[in-house]
């Protein structure tokens, strides 16, 4: 078994969702005894909160090629950053480490062509929603027609992700404003939606779409075990 590396904490909230698929897929896959073979760097979230909320990018990306480097130094062999919005620091992260790095955007876009989709809606925080580092990654390599919500149900989504979700709050309410969402996404043309914030899928389920969803958190876990297992 080769060793993963998880750069998490952004949120705990959905890092321990991570450290759960992949030890149970570990286990599915090997036998009852067998748990994942895993180094964590984890950080404080409100520390990267308040950076992403300066729009200081480049304070962030030298936080995530130090974490990159330290579970190079303790023997990762490959490498997952376990946040979407994170992922905008993906290409100096993979430049500053020999590991491969398993980018949480490819199973997903890989995912969603599998089952015959080409114009999805994406839900995130307003990073991974407005910027291109994500869209444009699901456009060009995978094909995708990547459609977001309008500016008020953007700032419904990122608002319920900070307020609440990455504090493990699960609000009714919110519930309900994402499936309000979902389905004028899916009036406009989204065949299928991608919950493109690895919290998201703590709020709502399949059941709540009125399209097929892809939850990102548990395809990207599926990714890293297969190069643990690979």
């Amino acid at each position: 078994m080769k060793t993963l590396g998880l750069i998490g904490g952004m949120s705990w909230e959905s890092s321990a969702e991570y450290y759960r698929i992949i030890n149970q897929g570990v286990r599915d896959a090997l036998g009852p005894t067998h748990s994942a073979r895993i180094v964590l760097w984890s950080f404080d979230f409100a520390e990267i909160e308040a950076l992403q909320m300066a729009g200081d990018w480049d304070g962030l990306t030298a936080r995530m090629v130090d974490a990159a480097r330290r579970l190079a130094a303790a023997g990762a062999d490959a490498l997952m950053i376990c946040t979407n919005t994170m992922h905008r620091c993906a290409p100096a992260v993979e430049a500053a480490v020999a590991m491969p790095l398993i980018h949480i955007a490819d199973p997903t876009g890989a995912a969603i062509r599998a089952a015959g989709y080409t114009r999805i809606g994406l839900l995130g925080t307003r990073f991974t929603m407005e910027q291109d580092f994500y869209r444009g990654r699901l456009a060009d390599r995978h094909g995708l027609d990547v459609i977001v919500p309008d500016e008020a149900d953007r700032a419904t989504i990122h608002r319920v992700i900070y307020d609440e979700l990455v504090a493990g709050r699960i609000e009714p309410a919110s519930r309900e404003a994402y499936r309000g969402v979902m389905q004028r996404l899916a009036q406009r043309g989204a065949q299928a939606i991608v919950l493109g914030c690895t919290e998201i899928m703590l709020l709502v389920g399949p059941d709540d779409s009125p399209v097929p969803l892809f939850d990102t958190t548990a395809l990207h876990a599926r990714a890293g075990i297969d190069r643990l297992l690979g």
